[in-house]
């Protein structure tokens, strides 16, 4: 498989303040100037031409226009009454996508606590904070305390966050930072395989990687197909179906 020649940059913070309120101009594949004008912009579905605010961290990398149309022009309709899983959530905008195209609910993982607050802020300015769970906290850990019933809440006692995720099929997003892939290579391959084991029927999986990473590595490997959309490399899978 050939790879993508240039990396990426390195996401790590993201800041903004308020979401546009209107429908944006122009293409849904120009979205790239929506970025540099200080905004990512969601270009499918019901949510169409919103902008989420972006100052052009460059420690942030949003998954540019064009792989996140071709990644949902991949999923379809298999988005449509999902749960998704977005691993490292950044702007959040993977999952604000998904709820556009019809997903059900949304949970977007982010360690950055004042990026977590804003993700929710701009879910609940969008219209959709109901349909958006944001949790703050590393997410290695979180999963790891996801898949052992570990998870607790306010008072202490256990929740079965893991049950209530599975009530639907999934669909899961992992687009670490690219650095991830040198530094903590091992954890991630540990929990795209923990998520694969206790994801229901039917989910999608999608992993974002350049060329720091073969995707034969991944759990399975025989069972994903990728894209390589430079720098970007896509790599897709199904879990299996329920027998009828």
């Amino acid at each position: 498989m050939k790879r993508p020649k240039r990396p990426g940059s390195i996401p790590e913070a993201f800041r903004p303040d308020e979401v546009a309120g209107g429908p944006a101009k122009g293409a849904a594949g120009a979205g790239s100037s929506a970025a540099a004008a200080g905004g990512v912009r969601i270009i499918g579905g019901q949510l169409r031409g919103r902008v989420l605010p972006f100052g052009g961290d460059p420690h942030i990398r949003p998954m540019k226009d064009r792989v996140r149309e071709a990644v949902f022009n991949l999923l379809a309709d298999d988005v449509k009454g999902r749960q998704v899983i977005d691993l490292f959530a950044g702007t959040g905008v993977l999952g604000f996508e998904a709820i556009s195209r019809g997903a059900t609910r949304a949970l977007l993982l982010e360690r950055h606590f004042p990026t977590a607050k804003a993700i929710q802020r701009h879910a609940e300015s969008l219209g959709i904070g109901d349909r958006v769970t944001v949790e703050a906290g590393d997410t290695f850990i979180w999963i790891r305390r996801l898949v052992d019933g570990l998870l607790a809440g306010p008072d202490g006692h256990k929740l079965d966050r893991l049950t209530e995720l599975q009530q639907l099929p999934w669909v899961v997003f992992c687009c670490p930072p690219y650095s991830l892939y040198e530094s903590r290579r091992g954890d991630l391959l540990q929990l795209i395989e923990r998520l694969l084991a206790a994801a229901p029927a039917d989910s999608r999986f999608v992993v974002e990687s350049d060329e720091r990473f073969d995707p034969a590595e991944l759990p399975e490997a025989e069972h994903w197909q990728s894209r390589i959309y430079p720098p970007a490399t896509i790599s897709m899978l199904s879990t299996a179906r329920k027998p009828p």
